[in-house]
């Protein structure tokens, strides 16, 4: 498997990957395209409670794409539901599932005329994507805390690559003692790589005048990229550098498509290689490379990626309708809404339309 990724920060999270789906091949013997690696990640390989505490997260919620480059699985249910995420769990009981659907559509149709309109969507859209991003805020305040356990409003790189270096198990006093008097760390080189990954995105959320210092507001912008302008535009030119084979600082559909290559051994493996070959070549096509010129610049990109980019809300809004518009009037009746409460939700429910009206 060649992957055509240069960040340190990438290949840390490919290496993970690449463990993941050898164990994968080992009991399935299958050769497909890696999927969403923040949640293989979270499941089989997880980190300590410190560590999470104070390095940025590999999922954004409420971003298209994951940091790695892939397209975010989970983009649609999160962008609907917000903090009421967690409320749809797999194993939750459908008819109660079925009632806190039917409260949220009451809820998106503003205008209380039984349907709701791309505008409606829209609008509760860009409230569902402000839900995550209080959420991040309230998140940063006690990130910062652990690694500014002074107080004084401010941590270097020095303070927190301490912090970060303790909470992969090295001595915390041991590794301050070195970085005070300029001692060689000896660190293990995959340690070392994400370190200057990390240092390279640190003072890129520095902001001007520099001073190698983060306040909270700047260490919220180091975790989440979403969150500041500058940043969001950092993490766009990670993304396009490690995708850009020919080094033009654009995407062309092939290079898109074409991370990470993998080999194919059965018809099962690529069945799973064609639908995520599809499913990326669909998304620039038809919404990443706003003018069609078959190009996707980073200002595209970043427009795409742009969480809080009211064009992006109505057009999302516009995609999540057509899915379920079975009637083809371009708005949502409740009836389709519980049809199609996978898409929405993540959760299946059963005898979606019994006693519809009633419940309503």
């Amino acid at each position: 498997m060649v992957m055509y990724c240069r960040t340190a920060w990438c290949r840390h999270l490919m290496a993970v990957s690449m463990a993941l789906f050898c164990l994968l091949h080992n009991t399935m013997d299958v050769h497909a395209r890696p999927a969403n690696m923040s949640a293989l990640k979270d499941k089989n390989n997880p980190t300590s409670k410190e560590e999470n505490e104070i390095l940025p997260p590999d999922h954004l919620n409420g971003v298209k794409l994951e940091m790695d480059g892939h397209i975010n699985k989970g983009f649609h249910q999160e962008v609907f539901l917000g903090k009421e995420m967690e409320e749809f769990e797999e194993d939750s009981e459908p008819r109660r599932n079925r009632k806190k659907l039917i409260e949220i559509f009451s809820k998106v149709d503003f205008n209380k005329d039984k349907s709701v309109s791309a505008k409606e969507m829209q609008r509760w859209i860009m409230e569902k994507t402000e839900e995550h991003f209080q959420e991040a805020v309230r998140e940063n305040k006690m990130s910062f805390h652990a690694v500014d356990p002074d107080g004084d409003g401010h941590v270097t790189w020095d303070e927190y690559r301490v912090k970060f270096l303790a909470s992969k198990g090295f001595n915390e006093k041991e590794m301050a003692d070195k970085i005070k008097n300029s001692e060689e760390l000896k660190v293990d080189e995959e340690t070392q790589e994400v370190l200057e990954s990390l240092k390279d995105r640190w003072f890129q959320a520095d902001n001007p005048p520099a001073d190698q210092l983060l306040n909270e507001e700047e260490f919220l912008s180091f975790l989440h990229p979403e969150h500041s302008k500058g940043m969001l535009k950092y993490m766009v030119k990670e993304i396009v550098r490690d995708l850009d084979q020919d080094g033009d600082k654009k995407l062309t559909l092939s290079e898109f498509i074409s991370l990470p290559m993998g080999t194919v051994e059965n018809q099962q493996a690529q069945d799973i290689d064609d639908d995520w070959v599809r499913e990326r070549k669909k998304e620039f096509e038809e919404v990443i490379d706003r003018n069609h010129d078959g190009i996707v610049t980073m200002e595209e990109l970043e427009e795409y990626m742009d969480p809080m980019n009211e064009y992006n809300a109505l057009n999302e809004a516009k995609q999540m309708i057509a899915v379920a518009d079975e009637n083809q009037n371009h708005n949502l009746e409740l009836e389709e809404i519980l049809k199609y409460s996978e898409y929405f939700t993540g959760s299946k429910l059963m005898d979606y339309a019994r006693n519809v009206h009633e419940e309503f």
